[in-house]
């Protein structure tokens, strides 16, 4: 089926069995088009709808204390959480969904309760897709990158055939080959997950349904398999050989059966399915959703959060109004303060005149503080020729020391060696002190220049620093101009423009940056490097370790 014709039944799968189906999985960035998609999942489930956000609190999805209408009334208050009535639960920004509320909307999954999801997944990087925990549960997946509004027909799903088709459904039989035939075809796909074939089950017996059929055929299992098995893919099916001897005969028909009975049967190759799952969607798109699954796979395991790389609390702030939700931190005095002046008022319209307290929703104040994000210190470090024997000695000490006082402030550090004909991120951003020394000892020298290569590395360094939550900062240390350009090749001209040319995207992000001319005479190719770049421009001739350091260091704090 062509791509706008799998939207439609996609979203008539999902209208006619929800609970089989728990959701849907919907890729798409913000625009007309997808909201076109949410209207009509709307229109098909007939439910309440919930927006969540990802930094929804505990107590809006479960209910909680409702603290000003406890103070008021004397006595406890609760309030009812999203949770508490079956609807369709619309996941924003769902690629940068926590795993605590990932297990928690999975947990109202699994209850039974009559819950849909529909994550709306924007992610633009391949590790930036749904939780796996989430995505395990919700059968179906579209992706709206290549449709275009002209394409899309008009209406949603018909609401008469809809209804036809719900009442149908528990007529449905599903053949147990045909559990059988799904279940193998999610092996050959690399699924490991239990719950695919189950998915993909509950799909085919809500198409058969919407084709008005009493029991699943081939047809069925088919649009099952591209629906649900083609973004879960991990592996590619090997081609085997056909053996050299010949086929054998085929088997004399039994003239007792009935010819007409194997049309509907739901019996067909597991190849066919495989082959359909992997035609459903481009390749392309399935190794970015395989690629992010291995990313994120590896951040879990290696134990550090990335939502929590960043903000920590700083110097506290004037208080504000607001609602206390999970997280947030009630100013005691402001809020008795605000609460004062409209005591005698309050008490003349209460029945409870001797109340020592009327505390109103409005009064609540909240703390805040000034959140400052965690730094990473990106060093350029010239190991070309021209720098290696006379300025890369003093610019590794000046560079350790530095590398101390980060420490101490709990700084990240990240390093980018360029020599030879291109730059080498010699070490990621991390906070370990002695595994940096280590790697930056064993910089070699000799070669050329790339300086275009090590701008272009440090700018994508703090590219996918910012993207968790730290702030970037680029210092270069060289002692002349580039010489080699971005494909490797000798040519000075080429160089010093595309080094210009990424010096001036640096600036267009809003990094900051420092140029450090550690030749003997300054370089006024550096001098224009650092004004494209919009960079202060620092010019240190026979600097030892300590000055180079101590100038770098307050041209950082500056």
């Amino acid at each position: 089926m062509d791509r706008w014709a799998r939207v439609q039944t996609a979203l008539a799968l999902l209208a006619i069995d929800p609970a089989g189906l728990g959701g849907l999985w919907l890729r798409a960035r913000a625009a007309p088009l997808r909201d076109r998609v949410t209207d009509a999942i709307a229109t098909a489930l007939g439910q309440p709808q919930h927006r969540l956000h990802p930094a929804i609190a505990d107590d809006t999805l479960y209910g909680g204390l409702d603290l000003a209408a406890t103070l008021a009334s004397g006595q406890r208050v609760l309030t009812r959480g999203l949770l508490a009535t079956p609807a369709t639960l619309i996941l924003t920004m769902a690629e940068r969904c926590p795993a605590g509320l990932a297990a928690r909307l999975s947990a109202a999954l699994d209850a039974g309760e009559g819950h849909r999801i529909v994550a709306l997944d924007e992610g633009a990087e391949e590790d930036e897709t749904l939780p796996s925990a989430l995505a395990d549960r919700l059968a179906l997946f579209l992706d709206l990158s290549d449709l275009l509004w002209s394409d899309c027909p008009d209406p949603p799903p018909d609401p008469a055939r809809l209804a036809t088709a719900r009442a149908a459904l528990s007529a449905v039989a599903l053949p147990t080959e045909a559990l059988a035939t799904l279940t193998r075809a999610a092996a050959e796909l690399g699924i490991a997950s239990l719950r695919a074939p189950r998915l993909a089950a509950a799909a085919a017996r809500a198409h058969a349904a919407w084709q008005g059929r009493d029991s699943v055929t081939e047809a069925d299992l088919i649009a099952a398999a591209e629906l649900v098995y083609a973004h879960r893919a991990t592996a590619q099916p090997q081609a085997t050989e056909a053996p050299n001897d010949p086929p054998p005969p085929p088997p004399e028909p039994d003239r007792n059966t009935d010819p007409t009975a194997s049309e509907d049967s739901a019996t067909l190759p597991t190849e066919v399915m495989v082959e359909a799952a992997l035609a459903a969607l481009p390749r392309d798109i399935l190794e970015a959703l395989a690629a992010g699954r291995a990313a994120r796979a590896a951040k879990s395991a290696a134990g550090s959060g990335a939502e929590r790389a960043g903000n920590r609390r700083g110097r506290p702030l004037p208080s504000r109004p607001g609602r206390l939700a999970q997280g947030a931190r009630i100013d005691l005095v402001a809020t008795l303060r605000a609460a004062a002046p409209w005591q005698p008022l309050r008490r003349a319209q209460t029945p409870r005149p001797d109340a020592a307290l009327l505390v109103r929703a409005a009064d609540i104040r909240l703390k805040r503080f000034k959140e400052t994000s965690d730094r990473v210190l990106i060093f350029a470090v010239d190991a070309s020729g021209s720098a290696a024997f006379a300025r890369l000695a003093e610019a590794k000490g000046a560079v350790e020391l530095l590398l101390a006082q980060a420490y101490a402030r709990r700084d990240h550090v990240a390093l980018v060696a360029f020599r030879g004909t291109a730059a080498e991120l010699i070490l990621p951003p991390t906070r370990s002190l002695v595994q940096t020394k280590r790697r930056l000892a064993g910089v070699p020298g000799g070669g050329g220049t790339p300086l275009a290569s090590a701008l272009q590395l440090a700018l994508a360094t703090a590219a996918q620093a910012k993207a968790r939550g730290l702030t970037p900062t680029i210092a270069i240390l060289t002692d002349g101009r580039g010489n080699i350009a971005l494909d490797g090749t000798p040519d000075r001209a080429r160089a010093e423009d595309e080094a210009r040319r990424l010096a001036r995207q640096i600036r267009a992000t809003g990094t900051p940056a420092l140029v450090i001319d550690v030749a003997t005479r300054p370089q006024p190719a550096l001098s224009a490097l650092a004004q494209d770049m919009a960079a202060p421009y620092l010019a240190l001739p026979r600097a030892d370790a300590h000055r180079l350091s101590a100038a770098l260091g307050a041209a950082l704090e500056g």
